[in-house]
């Protein structure tokens, strides 16, 4: 057991209240924030994950964790701010061309953030050319595409064929997801890999670093 055990219980029961008086008690015991950060509160959203795959936690909750997790890393920014980013990789996330929905896809960047990677989320109805753009120039490891509808999913093909188009396709990896998202599609169009789900999404991301 270690000594950072009660901030993941408390994150993990989406405390904000206990969460954030232990995130501060341990500032102002000296506690390094990466440490607070690296092994008490991305555990945790670790396992928020793990438990959303395996249906013990369900969507509210999960979002909750994740604002807990947020106003957590709000407390520690200015200290990690003078220290060296500490970030695992970056990724751009957005929802293709012609699609609106974004709650899915917001909670995957949360929890990819959450578990300590630099997230650019693009928002919806993002044009294949703009994702290419935002991946050359952030230089991104990782790109999510995001799709709620038939329609809109071969804009995943699109984005796909763009990124081949400006000889980028091999510094990123591809992951998609959306609930008419298989991972079928994701073999036929090309992708690195599907998620079916916000927790397992960011755990295959962290794994594709």
């Amino acid at each position: 057991m270690s000594d950072y055990q009660p901030i993941i219980n408390a994150l993990i029961g989406c405390d904000m209240a206990k969460t954030t008086e232990l995130v501060n008690l341990s500032l102002t015991q000296g506690i390094d924030a990466k440490d607070i950060l690296n092994q008490g509160l991305i555990p945790a959203m670790d396992i928020v994950g793990q438990k959303m795959e395996t249906g013990e936690m369900f969507i509210p909750e999960v979002l909750m964790a994740a604002q807990v997790m947020s106003s957590a890393t709000e407390i520690l920014k200015p200290t990690l701010a003078k220290e060296d980013s500490d970030a695992k990789g970056t990724v751009i996330i957005g929802t293709v061309k012609g699609d609106l929905h974004d709650i899915g896809k917001n909670l995957v960047g949360m929890m990819m953030e959450s578990g300590g990677l630099e997230v650019h989320n693009l928002g919806v109805d993002v044009e294949p050319e703009r994702f290419a753009a935002q991946v050359q120039e952030k230089k991104a490891g990782i790109l999510c595409l995001s799709a709620l509808l038939t329609t809109t999913m071969p804009m995943m093909q699109k984005t796909i064929d763009i990124l081949k188009d400006k000889g980028l396709r091999d510094q990123v990896k591809v992951m998609i997801g959306g609930a008419p998202v298989t991972q079928t599609y994701a073999d036929q169009i090309g992708a690195d890999a599907y998620a079916s789900d916000a927790g397992s999404a960011a755990r295959l991301a962290k794994s594709l670093i």
